[in-house]
């Protein structure tokens, strides 16, 4: 009886996932207290903060470079290129290590990782429902289950 019950159960889901239609993995993490969140496909690891060297007459954004394994790994901390109150760091923050296509590495340093959200093409708003001139960097709002994500793009991110 148990295993007709989950059966029934698996089925309903996967009917529920096919009519939301093909979705899209998304990586949250915390900024400032609030849930932004990259296409999962940008990100190629997850670190914990290494000892950062800070570069002289660099951009404000940009807090350092680390060795990521004999390579020089550039670090901006997404709070300040977001414009957010910012934050020391704690055990919980983490970079993002971005795999860009011509090679290059950039590092977003972020307060904490979150989960990882799969989104279909309905639970996904565009950026406008906010109201107002939005920033080029904010991709659209994700709704998943009730939640609030800032979807972020990171071509402009990345562009400085």
């Amino acid at each position: 009886m148990a295993g007709l019950m989950r059966t029934g159960t698996s089925r309903a889901a996967a009917r529920r996932a096919a009519d939301l239609g093909q979705r899209t993995e998304f990586l949250a993490f915390s900024l400032a207290g609030e849930l932004y969140a990259v296409k999962i496909a940008f990100i190629a690891e997850i670190l914990k903060p290494p000892p950062i060297t800070a570069v002289p007459r660099a951009p404000h954004n940009v807090i350092g470079v680390v060795s990521v394994r004999g390579r020089l790994v550039t670090i901006i901390d997404l709070r300040r290129r977001l414009k957010l109150p910012e934050s020391p760091t704690d055990r919980r923050t983490r970079i993002l290590l971005t795999g860009l296509e011509h090679g290059e590495s950039i590092g977003l340093l972020v307060d904490e990782v979150m989960q990882v959200y799969r989104l279909a093409e309905s639970e996904i708003e565009p950026a406008h429902v906010l109201g107002g001139d939005q920033p080029a960097h904010i991709g659209g709002i994700g709704r998943p289950e009730g939640a609030l994500i800032i979807l972020l793009d990171l071509g402009p991110i990345l562009a400085e």
